[in-house]
């Protein structure tokens, strides 16, 4: 595809600029885009409008159109992130270790910017302006790739950072968008290994397996979230309502966002009422085992799919477990490994969970919601990594970086 040739050559160039950028111009850079964000915020919300227009006219659900949704506080939001970046300690140029050999070579590793990133992701613009952050201050340019339902958010954001740059001195060829949204010009992107040194793909389990399967360009998973909440028979049950109800609605649309409850049964039929007098608060479609429509009759009875569905909707699969061994077990063999939280206060119970559960992020006594970058003091945040290579849990700066091999010599020769 010519456009993604001439984006990639222009992002590889500007990459190799960008690399020898000091940590202050590169805040400026930030703080400039911040600045521009806001300053332009009404020519955002109004392509923002065609989108979301689009998107209603398409028949895409509720919690979708909340995702690809930009107002002020949003705008504003996506600002403050970049502001929060440029405050970071920049990890380019760190040296991890220096060390002499015998010989007296003196073996170096240090923090140097991966190069050109590129990112393929879905119906959430305000992913343009974190990914942009993220990969200025670690150095690299970034190669964008958003679904179509947000494709006039996405130029109006992009076309507003490279203004951005250009004013505060740096590549303006640095952030790049890929306005051809079609699934060929997406797998093209795959193959684009000349100019590509990582693909990030951000999005549902369509779309990750999608490059995951496709992509000869080295791929960083992320996102697809089977989270559960265990109560355990030793919970506090009010604090058990409080978490779940924030783990599934407080923005159910999101990778973090509880979608499945599992309950210990000594504490089932005390729990599972209160919990769902909450829940259809705001109209959370329940869907149980047997045992649970032995309780709530009303119910939706679950099946097999259920257990292992990322709903991104207000729905939860619910189960009652006869211990915490079966919690574990369920969860996994369900779980997408990304975030597990057990509500308990038996200490050993709450130890063998953050022990036995394969996740990136597991919880004792709080709410999914929590596995983010800015709630974890990174900033914003490129995803939640569910791999075991490299980068896992949210992805911060240090996760856009690679390692270079420093040696320093006096003539040495091997013999």
């Amino acid at each position: 595809m010519e456009e993604l040739q001439q984006k990639g050559a222009l992002a590889k160039e500007a990459s190799i600029i960008l690399a020898k950028k000091s940590s202050e111009e590169k805040n400026k850079g930030l703080i400039k885009a911040a600045d521009f964000l806001l300053q332009y915020k009404d020519e955002i919300i109004k392509a923002n409008e065609i989108d979301l227009q689009f998107a209603k006219e398409n028949g895409i659900k509720g919690s979708l159109i909340d995702r690809l949704t930009l107002n002020e506080k949003r705008i504003e939001s996506m600002a403050e992130g970049l502001r929060q970046i440029a405050m970071l300690e920049d990890p380019v140029g760190e040296v991890l270790s220096m060390k002499k050999r015998p010989n007296g070579l003196v073996i170096g590793q240090k923090r140097v910017p991966m190069g050109v990133i590129g990112i393929i992701y879905e119906a959430r613009p305000n992913v343009t302006a974190d990914a942009f952050g993220l990969c200025l201050k670690t150095g690299n340019a970034v190669i964008l790739r958003g679904g179509k339902e947000a494709i006039h958010s996405n130029i109006q954001i992009v076309k507003i950072l490279k203004n951005a740059l250009d004013e505060a001195g740096l590549p303006k060829e640095s952030v790049q968008l890929v306005e051809d949204t079609s699934r060929e010009t997406a797998k093209e992107m795959m193959r684009l290994n000349e100019y590509l040194d990582v693909l990030i793909p951000r999005g549902g389990a369509g779309l990750i397996q999608t490059v995951v399967q496709n992509s000869t360009v080295p791929v960083i998973e992320t996102g697809i979230g089977n989270c559960h909440i265990y109560v355990d028979h030793k919970a506090k049950l009010d604090e058990a309502v409080s978490i779940t109800v924030n783990a599934k609605v407080q923005r159910p649309g999101v990778c973090n966002a509880a979608e499945s409850l599992l309950v210990h049964k000594d504490v089932a039929e005390i729990f599972l009422p209160k919990v769902y007098d909450e829940l259809k608060k705001y109209n959370v479609e329940i869907r149980g085992d047997e045992k649970v429509l032995e309780i709530l009759p009303d119910v939706n009875r679950a099946t097999e799919e259920d257990w292992g569905m990322e709903y991104l909707d207000y729905i939860i699969s619910v189960k009652v477990v006869d211990s915490i061994d079966e919690a574990i077990g369920h969860i996994n063999k369900y779980g997408t490994k990304h975030s597990e939280a057990i509500i308990t206060e038996d200490y050993t119970n709450a130890q063998r969970f953050l022990e036995e559960i394969d996740a990136a992020a597991v919880y004792v006594n709080a709410s999914t919601r929590f596995t983010d970058g800015f709630e974890f003091g990174f900033g914003a945040e490129i995803g939640i990594s569910t791999q075991k290579l490299h980068a896992r849990g949210p992805m911060g700066l240090k996760e856009l970086t690679t390692i270079k091999y420093i040696i320093y010599g006096n003539g040495q020769i091997r013999q």
